[in-house]
C-alpha cells in the first residue's frame, strides 16, 4: 500500500545551516569563539557589580552547560537562555539588574545573528523543488538561539517563505524526539503523520524520534556522516538527489 508524502519537515542545524560555519568567520575577525563569548560577557556583566573571576565564572558556565545537555539528552527539553543564566547566577550567588540579565539573555540569543552560520549548498534549490508540491516547516532544538533568532535566520537568506509553520523547542516546551514536536507539526501543516516525511542529521532525535510518532524519516548526511546504523527510511547525502529519494518513497 502506497502511502503519499503530503509533508515534508526539516531540521534545521547541519541540515539547512552548517552548525559552527561562522566559528571561521569570527577566528577571521579577530573575534572570540562563541564559547568565549559567552563567558566573557557573563564576567563583564557581573564584574561591575561583584567581585568575580573569569575562572570562577567558567567553571560556573561549564557546569550549567552539563546539566543543560543532560536534560537535554535525558528529558527531550532545552532550557531557555534565562534560565541557563538564572542558574549559573544561583550557583555563584550573584545576582544582576533586571535590565542588564535582559541585555545579557538578548546577547546570547542573537550571536548567530551577529554573524551568521552558512547555508548547506544545495538547500535553495531543494526547497524550490518541493515547494508547491508538499507542505513544508522546519522543527529545531533552541540550544542558545530561540525560535525568534531562528526566524530570523532563516528571513536573512530568504528561506522563510518556504515554510508554512516553524517548530521550535523553547516554544513547544520539549525537544526531539519527544513525539509532541512531531504531533504539532503535523497539526500545523493539516497532515496526518503518516503521510509525514522528517530529514534530519540525527538517528535518535530525527529519525526515530519521527518514526516513533508515526511519520517516516530521512538520515540527512550531507554535513555530518554520526550514524553509520541508522533505521531511517532513506540517506540522503547531497540535497540533489532529495526529490527523488522522497519519489521513491512514495512508491
Amino acid at each position: 500500500m502506497t502511502r503519499p508524502v503530503q509533508a515534508i519537515t526539516f531540521d534545521l542545524w547541519d541540515t539547512l545551516f552548517i552548525d559552527d560555519s561562522d566559528e571561521p568567520i569570527r577566528a577571521s575577525r579577530d573575534m572570540r569563539t562563541k564559547k568565549g563569548e559567552r563567558r566573557f560577557l557573563v564576567h563583564q556583566a557581573l564584574s561591575r557589580h561583584h567581585r568575580v573571576t573569569a575562572d570562577q565564572v567558567t567553571l560556573a558556565y561549564d557546569v550549567v552547560d552539563a546539566a543543560f545537555r543532560k536534560v537535554w539528552q535525558d528529558r527531550h527539553v532545552t532550557w531557555t537562555v534565562r534560565e541557563r543564566l538564572g542558574l549559573l547566577l544561583e550557583g555563584l550567588q550573584l545576582g544582576l539588574p533586571e535590565g542588564e540579565l535582559a541585555e545579557l539573555v538578548r546577547l546570547h540569543e542573537d550571536m548567530e545573528l551577529a554573524v551568521r552560520p552558512r547555508l548547506v549548498p544545495g538547500v535553495r534549490e531543494a526547497l524550490e523543488a518541493l515547494k508547491g508540491r508538499y507542505r513544508l516547516a522546519v522543527i529545531s532544538d533552541a540550544i542558545f538561539s530561540p525560535g525568534r533568532a531562528l526566524r530570523e535566520l532563516l528571513r536573512g537568506e530568504d528561506l522563510f517563505g518556504f515554510f508554512e509553520a516553524g517548530i521550535f523547542s523553547d516554544e513547544v516546551g520539549c525537544s526531539k524526539p519527544d513525539r509532541r514536536v512531531f504531533d504539532q507539526a503535523a497539526e500545523k501543516l493539516g497532515v496526518p503523520l503518516a503521510h509525514l516525511v522528517h530529514v534530519g542529521d540525527r538517528d535518535h532525535n530525527d529519525v526515530k524520534g519521527a518514526q516513533a510518532a508515526g511519520a517516516r524519516a530521512i538520515l540527512f548526511t550531507a554535513v555530518k556522516n554520526r550514524d553509520q546504523a541508522t533505521s531511517a527510511d532513506a540517506v540522503c547525502r547531497r540535497y540533489e538527489d532529495l526529490a527523488q529519494i522522497i519519489e521513491q518513497m512514495e512508491k
